[in-house]
């Protein structure tokens, strides 16, 4: 299996006021190729600091990727320093000389001449377009190791590595060059000891594969890498572990690799032909969020209503305040209502509500911080679940949300809605 080596640099980034999300970007972009990061370094705009860090990824790896340190300033100095560890003169490239100028003029700005070091790469390098701003990339294969020098800003790095470096990685690493097979089996409703206790056979006996388990927000991702004789015989180890933890976990799966619960429940609702109102309550429209960050997301969502107050649940959506006054707002009487009037507002196939207390105030002791209903209503009738969590704020709105989805994710699947 190769093996990358991600250097993040920055002195923002030691100080905590920046976070750095693109290593974890890369990872997860470089494990789904099946390439594994075996190391990270954060380091300040430091040349001897980054010169041990890109040495060390050097010696560790196939592939070492930076991030950061492009700049046209002083303390930019990542791509220096690492064609100096690699003993690769650079000259200045008429092409990117212009690139720039014209980036400045189109801006009515003077191009300061310090800016003239962005256009400075070894001869045999492949430069990697910067569509979001003035600092190209880097692409480099020598001595056997490739080096990869990208900006810092993620909203520059992410289209570039997605556009410019995959492509290059494919070419260099993927399929045709490795023996490996790799699948992230994506699992909600269960705990990360829940998933290894129900799992606890085949973690003792993979069969040629290891595994690996990630929680992240309410979500558990099993990460299955299988290295046999050749790319089809990894993939026969893998197909074959892949059935046992299916027959195991069954419906808790509720997708694989890049799939997420909002695509794989948009996804139904298109085939399904189905559309789908939300009531919100203590989520704030996350829900209505979450489906359309989607592009076309209007053919199956017909919108929501984010009803925070009592006054709103029984004005716009025309709630029953006797329920509201008699069980309280935090309830099954009350979730039933919402997702029944949305849907009857909407004329949508299918009714969702949440109305929960995600606190960190509001909670009793026969209602705590973190009770949530969600009721989802169809012409099969309405239906309600009581359902508890603990965490943040955050935590709390994310679970609901996630929940509610998982939900009608199962209701969709058994044709149930």
């Amino acid at each position: 299996m190769y093996k990358a080596y991600l250097v993040s640099t920055g002195t923002e980034l030691l100080l905590g006021k920046t976070i750095d999300t693109n290593s974890v970007f890369l990872a997860e972009r470089l494990s789904n190729m099946g390439i594994k990061v075996v190391g990270k370094s954060i380091v300040g705009d430091n040349h001897e600091h980054i010169h041990n860090a890109i040495s060390l990824g050097i010696n560790s790896a196939d592939i070492i990727i930076t991030t950061g340190g492009l700049g046209p300033t002083r303390d930019d100095l990542t791509k220096e320093v690492a064609c100096e560890v690699l003993d690769c003169p650079m000259v200045e490239f008429e092409a990117e000389v212009n690139k720039l100028r014209e980036y400045f003029h189109k801006r009515n700005r003077n191009m300061p001449e310090i800016n003239l070091k962005q256009a400075m790469f070894p001869v045999d390098a492949k430069i990697i377009t910067n569509n979001n701003g003035t600092a190209p990339g880097m692409y480099l294969n020598k001595f056997g190791k490739t080096l990869i020098c990208l900006p810092g800003p993620p909203h520059e790095i992410m289209p570039m590595y997605i556009q410019e470096v995959e492509p290059l990685l494919q070419k260099d690493y993927g399929q045709n060059h490795r023996q490996s097979a790799v699948i992230t089996i994506n699992i909600f409703g269960l705990g990360e000891s829940q998933v290894e206790e129900m799992l606890a056979d085949i973690v003792e006996d993979p069969r040629g594969c290891s595994l690996a388990l990630i929680a992240k927000e309410g979500e558990i991702q099993l990460r299955l890498t299988a290295e046999g004789e050749s790319t089809a015989h990894s993939q026969s180890i893998l197909n074959e572990l892949v059935d046992r933890i299916k027959s195991v976990l069954g419906d808790k799966i509720y997708g694989y690799n890049e799939d997420t619960l909002p695509v794989v429940v948009a996804n139904l609702l298109l085939q399904q032909k189905l559309t789908l109102a939300a009531a919100e309550s203590c989520t704030g429209g996350l829900l209505a969020k979450m489906l359309t960050d989607m592009p076309g997301s209007s053919k199956y969502f017909w919108g929501g209503v984010v009803s925070y107050s009592n006054e709103a649940k029984t004005k716009i959506l025309g709630i029953n305040d006797k329920n509201i006054f008699q069980y309280g707002a935090v309830s099954e009487p009350v979730a039933r209502d919402m997702a029944v009037q949305i849907r009857k507002i909407a004329s949508s196939a299918i009714g969702v509500s949440i109305t929960g207390i995600a606190g960190p105030e509001g909670g009793s002791k026969t209602k705590p911080v973190g009770t949530v209903y969600i009721g989802i209503d169809s012409q099969r009738g309405t239906q309600v679940k009581q359902l508890h969590f603990v965490g943040n704020r955050e935590a709390i709105r994310t679970l609901s949300t996630k929940s509610a989805l998982d939900w009608l994710r199962r209701l969709l699947l058994k044709n149930e809605v």
